[in-house]
């Protein structure tokens, strides 16, 4: 029954109770990060907030301008029974969605990240979200518009391929939002429980090993949600949350990182991705 209600949920959720989930988990990780912060960052942070609030905002209106692409996709595919979870037998609801979401989290994060990374046009639209210095919550959509065409046409190969309705694929979205603002948040868990969560879903210093400046941890712990995906394909690293620093070490200045000119032309400027980092 609770199921069935969530389900029934997503497959209507108004527009405006996506806005109100986005700023809700901002303000709610906002807040945290100013209780138990993991490092206490000397800078302005609305200042610092100003250039990944704008390419959050550019985010949105790319998404909800491609949104009827996906609703179409999502009931082509439910109507046409095509795509993997249409073809198993009959499962529980609770089975069905997790399965979805699961699959989702491959195609529309980890695989698009790992694909990103790897190419080098990709990596350098992609360097727009590591060139921040100061990591934290409103980190989580600091994305170059051409990222977000992107990261919504892996999106798209993900319902074709794995069969999602929309209430599947929007209660995926829902849950990919709140971790990524969840694990990207400047937030100081203790480290057994950091730990423990990393076994099964993305925890915050999981994730921000990602954001340390220099290969090879710059190329691992690419999930979102679930981490079974980068122990799966060899991709998982640890490191101790101390000896992290952020940003890239190709891309140095912090002022013109923070400078939203600077960062839309970044995926443009000339620069050779380094093969391997003495950074142990």
């Amino acid at each position: 029954m609770i199921m069935e209600t969530l389900y029934n949920y997503f497959e209507t959720i108004p527009s405006s109770h996506r806005s109100i989930l986005l700023v809700s988990g901002i303000i709610l990780f906002w807040l945290l990060e100013g209780a138990v912060p993991l490092f206490k960052f000397n800078y302005k942070k609305w200042r610092h907030a100003v250039p990944n609030f704008f390419f959050t905002l550019t985010t949105i209106i790319i998404n909800f301008g491609l949104a009827f692409i996906l609703l179409w996709s999502a009931d082509w595919v439910k109507a046409s029974n095509f795509g993997i979870i249409n073809w198993l037998p009959e499962i529980p609801l609770w089975s069905y969605i997790l399965i979805g979401v699961l699959l989702l989290d491959f195609f529309g994060a980890y695989l698009a990240h790992f694909v990103e990374h790897k190419i080098k046009p990709l990596w350098m639209v992609h360097l727009v979200h590591h060139t921040d210095h100061k990591v934290d919550t409103t980190t989580a959509n600091r994305h170059h518009p051409i990222e977000s065409l992107i990261r919504f046409s892996f999106t798209l190969l993900g319902i074709f391929v794995v069969g999602t309705p929309i209430a599947i694929v929007m209660l995926y979205q829902a849950i990919s939002l709140i971790f990524t603002q969840f694990t990207h948040a400047n937030i100081k868990l203790p480290k057994v429980i950091d730990k423990a969560i990393s076994y099964v879903l993305i925890s915050p210093d999981m994730h921000k090993i990602h954001h340390h400046y220099r290969l090879p941890y710059t190329d691992s712990n690419y999930g979102n949600i679930f981490s079974i995906w980068d122990r799966i394909f060899g991709t998982y690293m640890y490191m101790e949350r101390e000896k992290l620093v952020y940003g890239v070490d190709v891309f140095p200045d912090e002022l013109k990182n923070s400078r939203i000119p600077e960062l839309l032309k970044q995926p443009f400027q000339p620069y050779e991705k380094p093969t391997l980092s003495a950074d142990k």
